[in-house]
């Protein structure tokens, strides 16, 4: 056998498969290399994933950015239809607040009375709207 075929530790025919390493003039088994080079390796691979877990969560997750920033247009979109639906309550209020008991404003119930029964007077102009344009 040459040299090349035999190990140098044990002296025994070396195989197509790799059993050892030599370094620095030992021989050392490939698990021990293996094994420190997993454990150096699995703290920052470890803490990659959590950043990268983090990082994406914050982003795209049910509380992240994106979320956040879909909140805020909701948020906006219910403000604007809160300041609609206030304002026409309000109109509405008006209208009604001429028409109760404890005051009664004569021009408003002369002006509901003539428009649901379809009566003038005589000296009454009358303007005539579209079907489209609803006055009440």
């Amino acid at each position: 056998m040459t040299a090349a075929s035999v190990h140098r530790c044990t002296g025994a025919p070396v195989r197509a498969t790799l059993d050892h390493v030599e370094s620095d003039g030992g021989c050392v088994a490939i698990g021990r290399v293996l094994k420190r080079r997993v454990r150096a390796a699995l703290p920052p691979v470890i803490f990659l994933a959590l950043t990268a877990y983090f990082g994406w969560s914050a982003t795209q997750g049910d509380r992240g950015l994106k979320a956040y920033a879909q909140r805020q247009q909701l948020l906006q979109q219910a403000q604007l239809d809160q300041a609609k639906a206030e304002a026409d309550r309000d109109g509405w209020e008006r209208r009604v607040a001429g028409l109760r008991n404890n005051h009664i404003d004569r021009d408003t119930l002369d002006e509901r009375a003539r428009a649901m029964l379809n009566m003038t007077q005589p000296s009454d102009i009358i303007i005539s709207y579209g079907q489209s344009d609803r006055v009440f």
